[in-house]
């Protein structure tokens, strides 16, 4: 037998079988991977709604990696979160880029019943936290890092087909602070495109998400527009539409064209010119080639500047960006209002189920009345929380901040509310509260509306992907276990 190490790869196959070396054991490790490569130590870096990441040790390289770690019974309860560890798992497999995190090896360990897969490490922390340590950055450096994120949508956006990150944040995007490099991260929500050239899914997060996206057909320019947004936060430390309250004031904003407060305290008229080509309609964005182009990265990649910080010049006059609607105008508003109090229009409430976080994401669908034209259909996206909202609640909200004049509030809870009894049969509003947790009872579940729900895959909260629907509960597990 060869005294070269054996190689761990992506798949699993056979070491599913063996179970890894758990407890602590030699080094200090908490387990190790089925090869022993890999160990894991006792030290949580970060964690999220399907995994934790804990800090781990790569003998083979002699360098710390990433140890991602999902509990089986987590991952396969339902069919969202199995699709999303899924995606994740296999885009990062397949893909390799300097700017992408790199995927090194998964398994399953039997005795502790968990998943887990290796990535890099990145010790410096996200982009977001990162500058918030150190709020003193040259424009020099923020355009490095802006080439680096570029080349890596360039690369996803140039596959065949394409992929689409879709939740591109600073969040998102990770730090080697030593060596001034970044990664793009996190690509449980990405989309690769089929033959129709569009993903059909709300999803991400609203601060950073494009306009398209709320029509539900959309292509990789969203990736650019969250690019444009992640440049307004490197550049001045905040987040895109802090000023805003609620994801229905953002919504509103976005759609209405009007950029967030904070582009306007980018003193540089360089760099506000670059996030601008960003954030213009989808069909006058620019591609991440393109950009890579814009003599405001060439500029700063030969040029030692002044530093940006939060102490911004006063706002500059606002810039004409984008063009979605017509209602910039106090008096155009107003009128539109007047008019729409004159003729009631449709409406229709349709929900989709994030069981990760006892949330039903509501469509509002908004129409003209019977001689309008499909152009004054809009559609308007609310979160509901089953734990904490009510009907009566969310309704009055969407009244107050969308302007809807032609509809009781009353009326639209009562719409909210047989949505829900939809998705979730049995439910009741205000029957359900967190001390109903702390009640013993038969099965040691806790009285959660969600868990009511059937396991049957036939619905996704994702919505499909143009032809890429998840798997079955039992399809895709199996197909975790033949990653490559």
């Amino acid at each position: 037998m060869s005294g070269t190490p054996r190689r761990c790869g992506g798949g699993v196959g056979r070491r599913s079988e063996r179970s890894a070396v758990v407890g602590e054991n030699r080094n200090g490790y908490v387990e190790t991977d089925p090869t022993g490569r890999y160990g894991r130590l006792d030290e949580v870096l970060g964690k999220g709604a399907m995994k934790t990441v804990y800090r781990g040790f790569d003998e083979l390289r002699g360098i710390e990696v990433a140890w991602n770690q999902a509990t089986i019974s987590d991952v396969v309860r339902t069919p969202d979160a199995l699709h999303r560890m899924y995606g994740e798992v296999s885009l990062l497999a397949a893909l390799r880029h300097d700017s992408l995190i790199s995927f090194h090896a998964s398994w399953v360990s039997p005795s502790r019943l968990t998943f887990n897969f290796i990535t890099d490490l990145f010790s410096s922390g996200t982009l977001r936290s990162y500058r918030r340590r150190y709020p003193r950055v040259s424009r020099r450096a923020i355009a490095g890092w802006a080439r680096q994120i570029l080349r890596g949508l360039a690369y996803l956006h140039g596959r065949h087909p394409p992929v689409i990150h879709r939740d591109l944040k600073c969040d998102n995007i990770f730090v080697n602070g030593n060596l001034g490099q970044v990664k793009i991260g996190d690509l449980g929500l990405a989309a690769v495109l089929r033959e129709c050239g569009y993903a059909c899914s709300v999803i991400g997060t609203p601060e950073f998400m494009a306009p398209e996206m709320y029509d539900e057909q959309y292509g990789v320019g969203v990736d650019v527009y969250s690019f444009g947004m992640c440049m307004v936060e490197m550049l001045t430390n905040e987040y895109p539409y802090g000023e805003c309250d609620n994801p229905a004031q953002i919504y509103k904003k976005v759609t209405a064209g009007k950029l967030p407060d904070a582009f306007y305290r980018i003193s540089d008229a360089d760099a506000r010119r670059f996030i601008g080509r960003c954030l213009v309609n989808a069909g006058q964005r620019p591609s991440a080639d393109e950009l890579l182009l814009d003599p405001f990265l060439l500029q700063s990649h030969h040029q030692d500047d002044d530093h940006c910080n939060t102490m911004a010049s006063p706002p500059p006059s606002p810039l004409p960006l984008m063009n979605i609607s017509s209602g910039d105008d106090e008096e155009d508003e107003e009128a539109a209002a007047q008019a729409e109090r004159s003729t009631a229009r449709d409406m229709t409430i349709t929900g989709k189920l994030n069981k990760e976080h006892d949330t039903i994401f509501l469509k509002v669908q908004i129409g003209g009345d019977e001689s309008s034209s499909g152009d004054n259909v809009r559609n308007i996206y609310f979160p509901f929380d089953m734990v904490n909202d009510t009907a009566m609640e969310v309704a009055t909200e969407m009244v107050k901040e969308l302007d809807i004049a032609d509809r009781e509030p009353s009326e639209i809870a009562a719409m909210i509310e047989q949505e829900i009894v939809r998705l979730v049969p049995g439910y009741k509003q205000h029957e359900y509260s967190y001390a109903d947790d702390e009640d013993d009872n038969d099965n040691g579940q806790l009285n959660n509306p969600f868990y009511y729900l059937s396991s049957s895959p036939t619905t996704s909260s994702q919505g499909s992907l143009c032809g890429v629907g998840p798997p079955s509960l039992t399809e895709g597990y199996m197909s975790i276990l033949r990653v490559h």
